[in-house]
């Protein structure tokens, strides 16, 4: 058996950890006079970045480096790093693993599943979060868009993992975006479960052939269908 696993909003806080680091920037923003970065933030119109691949590949600093490129035609170094360190200090102090990842990584153990990890973002950042959650050693494989230079949005890292795991017959995936994680694991033929949470919960799935609330229901899937198939 296999499971593929997403990192963010599926095992750890990811997105209500950023808002408290977009909510820890907006009186920086108004101490420097950076009131077009401040509209384009109350305006919610960094949510047109939500379909950006090339942003799936960047790491923290670049991010924040790219937004406000699509604000000013320059920022200074300075401003840059300070933001940075703001928004890095902020967004770990309130990083949380979800209270039932844990106990679902253990059970997908017990039953003797391969574990991958399959996640967006560069490799430093999502490595970084691996150690300071500590859950790295829960995966057989790490599979990170910023490592393989695919998002995703495309097919490649699901290919991937099933390529590297070649026996494995019983494939599932679980995660939180259904045109990413759920779409990907269509591609591969793996059953695709939807937990219900994060920044995408609210969005109607097309590709999820289970939705599920959270990791403990979507144990109990893979534990049904695992018996079903013998």
């Amino acid at each position: 058996m296999l499971v593929l696993v997403d990192l963010d909003d599926t095992l750890c806080n990811t997105w209500e950890a950023a808002r408290w680091s977009v909510l820890r920037l907006l009186p920086h923003l108004i101490r420097k006079g950076k009131f077009k970065a401040l509209l384009y933030i109350l305006t919610q119109r960094y949510e047109e970045l939500e379909q950006s691949r090339e942003l799936h590949l960047l790491d923290l600093d670049e991010l924040v480096g790219n937004f406000m490129e699509r604000v000013y035609k320059s920022t200074s170094e300075k401003d840059l790093k300070e933001m940075f360190e703001l928004v890095d200090k902020t967004f770990f102090s309130n990083l949380r693993v979800y209270p039932d990842a844990i106990d679902f990584l253990k059970g997908l153990k017990e039953i003797g599943a391969k574990i991958v990890l399959i996640t967006d973002s560069s490799s430093e950042w999502q490595r970084k979060k691996l150690e300071y959650l500590n859950l790295k050693d829960y995966f057989d494989s790490l599979i990170i868009s910023g490592e393989t230079g695919y998002s995703k949005f495309e097919p490649y890292n699901f290919i991937l993992a099933k390529r590297m795991f070649p026996k494995e017959r019983e494939i599932y995936i679980v995660g939180d975006r259904d045109d990413t994680d759920m779409r990907g694991g269509k591609e591969i033929g793996a059953t695709t479960i939807l937990v219900r949470r994060g920044y995408f919960k609210s969005l109607m799935p097309k590709h999820a052939d289970y939705i599920v609330k959270d990791l403990k229901e979507a144990l109990e899937v893979i534990k049904h269908e695992h018996k079903k198939r013998g």
